[in-house]
């Protein structure tokens, strides 16, 4: 019997959107500061724009998945590279916060259709079952990969263009993705129940089913950790870290203020994530996924707790990341697995998407919370602790996840 391939044109195709989608996404925090000091603004308006992209992402996620289930992927996946490479345009022509607010929304469809909720559909439906963890695992990585160069590409462009002038590059980084499109094609490997089962069953199923509540209400934490962490984390750095020793070895790298840092921590988190991921998509074939879950949930409480209580320097700025990297997006493969595997494939996009709903809302308060606290405070230590706590709160949540596939029920 042939063995099934992991790398197949689905999988690297998938890889390639997911990375520039990432790319694009993860450097929004970079922004916050140059926005701010171009209009005077309070740090809660851009954050406000960010927050509702992230809410708009989460709640195009499920659309766009039912999109791709009723339409084709492909075609979900063009409209959302045009509204997110639209709204990109768009948002380097916006003076007023309102206007950064509205267009906000078309770049959080647009990423919905570009990301996670689609891409890791195609992927686990063109997967064999012995491959589908890993390669889950892998596509998400493949997100982190972008997100390693993303900000400090952010960064740079900065120090020699406007804002506006690197949201157009970035839009047209986004419409180059569609190059990838023609690699996603494959056929789904689902059963015949799962075919002949209508969606509005599967939903009804999952929606009485306890154990996908849990699952809705453990994503929470994720998405309000990540989402802070990518809006603030760069400022936060710059303003309250410690300085870089002219005589460091980050210093002699070219990393000599806490602006840098702070992009190059994005980076760093992303690279640490890469290999994250991809061991818990390992680790997800082999193990209880409801159980990685709630030990990666603990390890993110742990290491944030402990990162807020120390004093803050280059060198405790770098230890955080290498490990919240390493924890970031290990939860997406188990998540997206963990749904694929109880209530199947036929549609894993559109019930993943409602699950990431959960996410994007928790990613809304984050990058909302870390604004608006920080122009209360002056500081992000009590939106911060708000993070530990809902860290903690998902690390519990998963265990009473009933961990079986629900058998399908033909319409």
């Amino acid at each position: 019997m042939t063995k099934a391939r992991l790398l197949t044109p689905v999988l690297i195709g998938g890889c390639v959107i997911l990375m520039l989608n990432f790319a694009v996404r993860a450097s929004f925090g970079v922004f916050q500061i140059p926005i701010a000091a171009e209009f005077n603004w309070p740090r809660s308006e851009f954050s406000l724009a960010i927050a509702i992209q992230n809410l708009a992402w989460g709640i195009g996620q499920p659309i766009f998945g039912a999109l791709a289930e009723r339409f084709g992927d492909r075609r979900a996946i063009v409209v959302g590279a045009l509204m997110y490479a639209a709204g990109l345009v768009l948002s380097a022509f916006s003076v007023a916060p309102w206007q950064h607010d509205l267009l906000e929304i078309l770049v959080g469809f647009g990423i919905a259709g570009t990301g996670f909720g689609v891409i890791l559909a195609v992927v686990g439906r063109a997967s064999s079952d012995e491959n589908r963890s890993l390669a889950l695992g892998i596509a998400t990585a493949a997100g982190s990969a972008g997100q390693v160069f993303g900000a400090p590409v952010a960064e740079a462009l900065l120090s020699v263009l406007p804002w506006q002038g690197v949201f157009v590059i970035f839009a047209v980084v986004i419409l180059a993705s569609l190059l990838a499109l023609p690699m996603l094609r494959a056929e789904p490997r689902v059963s015949r129940a799962e075919l002949e089962e209508s969606m509005g069953k599967v939903l009804v199923r999952a929606f009485r089913d306890p154990s996908y509540t849990l699952i809705f209400l453990g994503f929470f934490s994720c998405g309000y950790q990540l989402a802070f962490i990518t809006a603030h984390f760069p400022a936060m750095v710059t303003e309250m870290c410690g300085a870089v020793p002219p005589d460091s070895m980050l210093a002699g790298l070219g990393i000599s203020s806490q602006s840098a840092l702070g992009a190059v921590a994005i980076s760093v988190i992303g690279l640490a994530n890469i290999v994250g991921s991809i061991y818990a998509g390992w680790a997800g074939k082999r193990w209880s996924k409801k159980y990685l879950l709630a030990g990666i949930y603990t390890l993110r409480t742990i290491a944030a707790a402990v990162f807020i209580l120390v004093p803050m320097t280059p060198a405790s700025v770098l230890i955080f990341s290498l490990v919240m990297g390493a924890l970031w997006l290990a939860t997406v493969p188990l998540t997206s697995g963990l749904v694929a595997y109880i209530y199947g494939l036929r549609y894993m996009g559109t019930l993943y998407g409602f699950v990431f709903l959960s996410h994007q809302i928790g990613a809304f308060l984050g990058v909302w919370l870390g604004g608006k606290l920080y122009d209360l405070y002056g500081n992000y230590t009590m939106v911060w602790w708000v993070g530990v706590g809902v860290g903690a709160f998902s690390a519990l949540v998963h265990l009473p996840v009933r961990e079986r596939p629900m058998a399908a029920q033909p319409a």
